[in-house]
């Protein structure tokens, strides 16, 4: 039986083969939401769905966009924003 802590549906069942050749139930923490535009609430491309944990061992450049404001606009609030900055 799982720990009471593992004993909610926050939890995904996943399936391991064990180097002693059984097959045993690991619980795993569930993805988090795909990350949102700040500006619109539009999903942001090229965002990884990990964990904060998990995302300290990814490069820099896998975890955000390289633009202005890459991980926290959409490509096209992004766009407007430059132009506004322009217009000033």
């Amino acid at each position: 039986m799982p720990r009471p802590k593992h004993r909610s549906r926050s939890f995904r069942k996943v399936f391991r083969k064990v180097p002693g050749g059984r097959t045993v139930l690991h619980l795993q923490k569930q993805k988090p939401k795909m990350a949102h535009c700040a500006q619109c609430g539009a999903v942001l491309k090229g965002m990884l769905r990990k964990r904060a944990s998990l995302l300290r061992n990814v490069s820099k450049t896998k975890k955000r966009v390289s633009r202005p404001y890459g991980g926290n606009l959409c490509s096209r609030c992004m766009r407007l924003k430059m132009v506004e900055k322009a217009r000033v």
